[in-house]
């Protein structure tokens, strides 16, 4: 009995001192943006990962409608386990940081953008982090690249399942299984939205996509061509695709490559979305693993991320 209490104060102690772990602020001009800022234990000068989440109610953790995966969460602990701080964030109107979009009608894709880029303002005045590094995944890969471009704070970025391709060309793709008269209504609905024109009666089987007040916030996403925005980048790039993520593909991460020959490009073999290892494309097959928050992330995964950001100078 007593060698059992001294292995689990042992194994308390261990987990107290592993990693300090401190909830921050961000105050913005519509409300609060909260986040979960992990520091390594007895690491002085640690790089530090400012992680972004995907799209729609995706929250720090990497968890969103689809369930609990903690895919993100994972990835924090990884990086303070070696030794790298992390930030991981509520976007706004997501999780903790709900209140921060006042109107869903007024929610831009660049404001996404600019809270990104002052969480790289408030976290450069830190100075026991050597190094800013900008990590998104999915959605959060356009997101950060495009806060990346010229700002010289950030030292390096990696994609993690981001796509090549506009946001409106991903979503003709999804949808390329529908009945062809569903397409015939959809597809010039996405091209009127891209050009910015409003479209005020959507049908209702359509209005959880393409509802008038989120059209707007559509508009300012279509703009933006990640193979053009990635071409602006003057710092180190990993990007990063598991080979069986049936929301982003391959043909994404090799879109990037070419449009940035300079980056380092990591096809993962049998990883899906969520950074979990899946040895199949089946969606049905896939919905456990998307809701399992027990799940450990792919290994490779782990490694080739932190290999990369252990040769950043």
């Amino acid at each position: 009995m007593k060698n059992n209490l001294y292995a689990l104060l042992i194994l308390l102690f261990t987990s107290l001192t592993f990693f300090a772990q401190e909830e921050l602020v961000l105050k913005t001009a519509t409300g609060d943006i909260k986040g979960t800022l992990t520091v390594p234990a007895n690491v002085k000068n640690a790089p530090l990962v400012l992680l972004i989440a995907g799209s729609g109610p995706t929250d720090r953790n990497g968890n969103g409608a689809a369930g609990d995966n903690n895919s993100l969460k994972f990835l924090a602990d990884e990086f303070t386990k070696n030794g790298i701080a992390c930030l991981r964030f509520d976007k706004r109107g997501v999780g903790e940081s709900k209140d921060a979009m006042e109107d869903e009608s007024k929610m831009r894709f660049d404001l996404y953008v600019n809270d990104v880029k002052q969480w790289i303002e408030l976290l450069s005045t830190e100075k026991k982090f050597s190094k800013i590094i900008i990590a998104g995944h999915s959605e959060g890969s356009l997101i950060g690249m495009v806060a990346a471009v010229k700002n010289k704070k950030v030292r390096a970025f990696i994609s993690i399942a981001g796509a090549g391709r506009p946001a409106d060309e991903v979503i003709k793709e999804q949808l390329v299984k529908v009945p062809q008269n569903v397409k015939d209504i959809v597809y010039p609905m996405i091209d009127k939205i891209k050009k910015g024109d409003s479209i005020p009666n959507v049908p209702p089987m359509l209005n959880a996509l393409f509802r008038p007040s989120v059209q707007p916030y559509m508009t300012s996403w279509f703009k933006y061509d990640p193979q053009a925005e990635i071409k602006k980048l003057k710092i180190p790039i990993l990007i990063l695709q598991g080979t069986t993520d049936i929301q982003v593909k391959e043909k994404d991460a090799e879109l990037l490559s070419k449009a940035q020959p300079k980056a380092e490009l990591k096809l993962i073999k049998n990883m899906n979305h969520v950074l979990k290892d899946c040895d199949t494309m089946d969606k049905e097959a896939q919905t456990s693993i998307y809701s399992n928050a027990e799940l450990p992330l792919n290994k490779e995964f782990v490694t080739e991320t932190l290999n990369f950001i252990k040769k950043i100078k």
